[in-house]
């Protein structure tokens, strides 16, 4: 069998382990012929006990030659030296770390809370959900995936007005908690596009990134609130080479559903439209080198950002850190338990004369 082949077969029992690799796989076959012989001499090794005069014909009364307590307690022991074998070998960890940050892109996801986002017209496994809830999961997925590659992610809400929900940062899990935390209408039922966008390129060209600086916008409505028109939000991006992919999210052009609002729990089920300002989004994607998407159903979403995720790709000029860890206690501690094991069998449950 080929070393490859070994691993292959030692792979599922190594990862249960939490191991990931072995540093001296050519060990194994001189290993494995150790145990055998291991085995074999304890198997041939005779019982140290005395014969008793009265069992010397003991199959004429119908004693079992054949007994299962010693075979349970040979297995055991070859099991036992065969992880002992496996830690000869040098089981080790890998642990893969992302290259170091500020070596990809500034990527700056806004994401709309306002009121129309409690439109019941998704499904989150199975069952219907609000567009914010659709879209948070699948921001979320494509957020961690970025940090993980190296780029710096971070976070603008907007309705009526607009905040940074988490700065740009490497850390997958400050992300994560800041995208729990979203709600409809954290930042008021209305939409305000513009200052959303002008946030977002604030943050974005202040980042300082080294390949470039990216903002993913998403929203199921049209420009209705705040203080900066989404044209010149649009102009602020084009003049610092900030590319914009531009989602729009709904049905648009029928009734939907909406959810109650929290402060009325009890309020009854209305139907409501609001259609995206598909044009506007069109616009600003084109005037700032990035492209337009719409989602109208809910597994729309999930292919929109896989696509802005293959199309925002760069060379890393560092490769991924790995670090390799020994990782021999859990085969220690399998050994240890399997020998315990055994005697228990056979020197304390199978009581035998010296």
């Amino acid at each position: 069998m080929s070393e490859h082949a070994r691993l292959a077969a030692l792979e599922p029992w190594l990862q249960s382990l939490g191991i990931d690799s072995l540093a001296h796989p050519e060990r194994l076959p001189w290993l494995a012929l150790a145990v055998a012989l291991g085995i074999l001499l304890a198997y041939r090794r005779p019982a140290s006990a005395l014969p008793w005069p009265a069992l010397v014909d003991a199959s004429v009364a119908g004693a079992r030659r054949f007994e299962i307590v010693p075979l349970l307690a040979l297995v055991l022991r070859g099991a036992c030296l065969a992880c002992l074998a496996v830690v000869l070998a040098d089981p080790i960890a890998v642990h893969r770390a992302p290259p170091e940050s500020g070596q990809g892109l500034d990527l700056i996801l806004v994401l709309d809370t306002s009121g129309s986002m409690r439109a019941l017209d998704t499904e989150v496994e199975g069952r219907s959900r609000t567009r914010l809830e659709l879209a948070k999961q699948v921001v979320a997925r494509f957020a961690t995936k970025r940090v993980a590659a190296g780029d710096r992610v971070g976070l603008v809400v907007f309705g009526k007005t607009a905040f940074t929900q988490c700065p740009l940062t490497a850390d997958g899990g400050l992300l994560t908690a800041a995208l729990a935390r979203v709600t409809v209408g954290m930042a008021g039922e209305a939409t305000a596009l513009g200052d959303a966008l002008a946030l977002a390129v604030k943050r974005a060209g202040g980042g300082g990134g080294g390949a470039g600086q990216v903002v993913v916008l998403l929203t199921d409505g049209r420009s209705n609130a705040g203080g900066i028109p989404l044209e010149i939000a649009t102009q602020l991006a084009a003049g610092g080479n900030i590319r914009v992919h531009s989602v729009g999210i709904g049905t648009g052009g029928e009734l939907v559903p909406m959810a109650a609002a929290r402060s009325q729990p009890k309020a009854g089920l209305r139907f409501e439209r609001h259609d995206p300002d598909l044009p506007a989004l069109r616009q600003v994607a084109r005037a700032t080198g990035g492209r337009f998407f719409s989602a109208s159903r809910s597994r729309d979403l999930e292919q929109v950002y896989a696509e802005i995720d293959a199309l925002e790709r760069v060379a890393r000029p560092m490769p991924p850190r790995i670090r390799e860890n020994a990782k021999a206690e859990p085969l220690l501690a399998a050994a240890g338990a399997l020998l315990c094991l055994e005697i228990a069998i056979a020197r304390v449950w199978r009581r035998r004369l010296p």
